[in-house]
């Protein structure tokens, strides 16, 4: 039986095929698609893990901040935006946000401005220009899943602002990461008790009432209006290196 071993994938019958690994790799003459395809994708993800683990490896005490891309300046959610962010870094903690505009770039400024280290970890949108102004050590991803790890791997806690479809992403993933107990149990907290509460009476009313979850589920949510007491959650919680 024809047979090939090409690394550790081994080749066999018709899927054998008539040219080795390095002789694509020097043959100039040869279709640029190679660049497009999975494996060169599995070194490109390798190195946006690379590039996110050195440059917060020294990060020290962290908390992500989440909100909405949307929220104008004007807004009193940019306002607590900012507040937060400068609480944190009085508090003595880092603030990382995904690096955007709206309710990020309001904890990226209330964290420069007291002058804390701010942090922003941005991905490739076709919707969206790059890191706002206020970020001092910023990485763009083109992975989703990359950032999310950077984000869960380097933060003590999170700190929710009022958001869409992304920021209920980020709560929900970094729940499950600790439900099914992927990572240390750390805090979560929803700002804005009008926005959020209707959520979690949905969460409590239909989906802990048909034993969709557990108690304990819900209990790693705290929803409230107050900035200090959000600070105190992440201080309580915090760990040191």
């Amino acid at each position: 039986m024809k047979s090939k071993s090409k690394g550790p994938v081994i080749q066999r019958r018709a899927q054998v095929d008539g040219s080795t690994t390095d002789q694509r790799l020097l043959d100039s003459r040869g279709p640029t698609d190679w660049v497009h395809t999975d494996p060169w994708r599995v070194l490109r993800i390798q190195s946006e893990f690379v590039e996110g683990f050195g440059a917060l490896a020294d990060l020290g005490p962290a908390v992500c901040v989440f909100g909405s891309a949307r929220t104008p300046s004007d807004h009193p959610s940019y306002a607590q935006g900012e507040e937060v962010g400068r609480k944190l870094v009085e508090a003595g903690f880092a603030v990382i946000t995904g690096g955007g505009p709206g309710a990020m770039e309001a904890a990226n400024k209330g964290a420069c401005e007291a002058g804390g280290l701010s942090v922003g970890l941005g991905i490739e949108l076709p919707f969206e220009s790059g890191l706002n102004e206020w970020v001092d050590v910023g990485i763009n991803f083109r992975y989703f899943f990359v950032r999310k790890t950077m984000f869960v791997k380097y933060s003590q806690g999170f700190v929710v602002l009022p958001g869409g479809l992304g920021t209920l992403d980020e709560m929900f993933e970094a729940l499950t990461l600790a439900q099914t107990q992927k990572v240390s149990s750390f805090p979560v907290v929803l700002l804005g008790t009008d926005y959020w509460s209707g959520l979690l009476d949905w969460l409590r009313g239909t989906v802990l009432a048909d034993g969709k979850i557990s108690e304990s589920d819900l209990d790693r949510l705290v929803l409230t209006d107050d900035v200090d007491e959000a600070v105190a959650l992440m201080t309580e919680s915090r760990t040191t290196p």
